[in-house]
This record gives C-alpha cells, structure tokens and sequence, in this order.
C-alpha cells in the first residue's frame, strides 16, 4: 500500500498546530478549487488530496492514529488485532502447531497487512470519508440552487438549500471514498463558507443594519427608506424617535435552512443625524425654540 504524506500535501511538517491545518488548507483548498479551475484534470486531483487530508488532519483522534498507523489509520484496532495474531500463529508455526495458513474469520485487511490470503470469510469496510469546502456569497443563500462537485474525479451535481449558514456541513451519503472488499462507500462531507457581500450584519438568519435619520424626523416623525435583500422599503419614523431606537422588520431577514417560506428578521437601528453648517436663519429658529422649552 502507498503512503500517502498528509502532511507533505498540505505544505505543513509534522508538529503542524491545528490553526496551521486550516489556514493551509483553505488557502490551498481555494487555489485548487475546481470553480476556479475548470477541466483541469491536475487541479482536481490535488483538491481532493487536499479535501483528504485535511479529513484526517483536522480531527485530532483521526490524526493520532494517521500518525500511527499512515494510510491505514481507519482501521488501526485492527492492524494492532492482526499483528499480535501474525505473531501468535508465527510461534505456533515455529513449535509445530496450526500454520500460519490456517487461521479462519480473519477479514482480507488481514491478509493485505502481512501478504497471506488465507480462508478467511472476506469483511468489508466502510470507504474513507472525503471533507470539502464550498464559499458562497450571502446572496447565494437567499435560494436554493444547484452546483457541480468534482470528486475523486467524478462530478456530483447537489442542491443546495437555501438558508445553508457559514460552517455548516452537510453530508452526500455514498460520495465518498471507495469501500474496502465491497463495503459501502464513504461519505462526502461540504463545509459552507459563507462571505458577506452586503451591508448587513449577519446573526444566524436575522439582519442588522444602522440608518441614519435627520434630527427633524426624529422629533416630528417622517418615513425612512430601508434597503432589504429584496429590494427597498419604506419605514414610517414615529414622532419622538431617539437615537438609537431600533425596529424590526418581520420576515425581511435571511431564509431559514430547509423551512420553506420561513425568514429571519431585518433590526433597524436609526441614528439621528445631529445638523452642522446651520444657516443663520437656522440657528435663529433653533434659539427661539430654546426659549421656548426653558420658559
């Protein structure tokens, strides 16, 4: 069996922290990317080496046993299994009893570790499963839609629903890696990067954002128009209002993951613009007014 250098694939040396993993990873994952690099049958290789070895790197009982055991880390317990049996019916052989040959219930991991084949009742093991990353705009989000995925060089056309949130992982059951002696195929896991491509601040599927008002709205009241991810609306400002003041505006938030015609909320903060440069006539009215709430 190949060794396959987790390490090497991601530029790291061994005593690589985990913070060092993911950096390199997602700088070389986005180099690699196969949006980025269309029918480029090398980079699409390298991304799912890359999408590998970061599966195993970034989880630290995965590591533990990469470092251990090398390519075969998914099946270390019984590697360790294997190996104390190869040295039982070894002394055995050696004192006249049952061949080495003889073993029976022994998986063909076993007789792929040590070079046998033996009788043994074939076991089949679960594929490796294969990370992937996806970055997406926010406003990519706001529907569901379709994308390609190239992995171990197949492509893998998935939906992907809207309301999906930054970090999240979804799981493609059966994308993964190939299985062992007939076992199923590991899994294809897609962490989510979200980037924001807006004004708003993002808190799961609510918004946020600030507008500012006049001073003259605030105290008289008036109407404010508001920018939402559909498109503007207008805001009635109510008489009075200070600064700071915040309304919400029910549904006009993000979609909620897989909860059809369900949105977030869109909080308004209004921030009163104090007036400069005021005119003579300006700071007259605004004396006369001040005499007028002191008497």
């Amino acid at each position: 069996m190949a060794f396959i250098d987790y390490y090497t694939t991601l530029g790291l040396q061994k005593t690589a922290t985990q913070d060092e993993i993911k950096k390199a990873y997602r700088k070389l994952a986005r180099k690699y990317h196969p949006d980025l690099n269309p029918n480029n049958e090398e980079a699409a290789q390298k991304f799912k080496e890359l999408n590998e070895a970061n599966e195993v790197l970034s989880d630290s009982e995965k590591r533990k046993k990469y470092d251990k055991y090398g390519e075969n880390w998914q099946h270390g317990e019984e590697y360790e299994k294997a190996r104390q049996q190869q040295q039982h019916y070894q002394y055995n052989d050696v004192n006249g009893a049952e061949g080495f040959d003889d073993f029976d219930g022994y998986s063909d991991f076993f007789s792929s570790m040590f070079g046998r084949e033996g009788r043994s009742r074939s076991t089949g093991y679960k594929g490796q499963d294969v990370n992937a990353s996806l970055t997406l705009n926010l406003t990519d989000t706001l529907t569901s839609h379709q994308q390609t995925f190239t992995v171990n060089g197949k492509n893998i056309r998935i939906t992907i629903p809207a309301g999906v949130e930054d970090g999240q992982t979804i799981k493609i059951k059966g994308h993964g890696g190939k299985g062992y002696n007939n076992g199923p195929n590991g899994d294809l896991y897609i962490t989510f990067h979200i980037e924001n491509n807006t004004k708003f601040e993002v808190n799961g599927a609510d918004l946020s954002t600030t507008v500012e008002i006049d001073l003259y709205d605030s105290i008289l009241g008036g109407e404010a128009m508001i920018d939402t991810l559909s498109g503007k609306v207008k805001v009635p400002i109510k008489e009075g209002t200070e600064n700071n003041k915040k309304v919400k505006l029910k549904g006009k938030g993000l979609p909620i993951y897989k909860k059809d015609n369900q949105f977030g909320d869109l909080y308004v903060t209004f921030s009163v613009k104090i007036p400069t440069n005021l005119s003579a006539e300006e700071k007259e009215l605004f004396e006369k007014l001040r005499s007028i709430k002191k008497a």
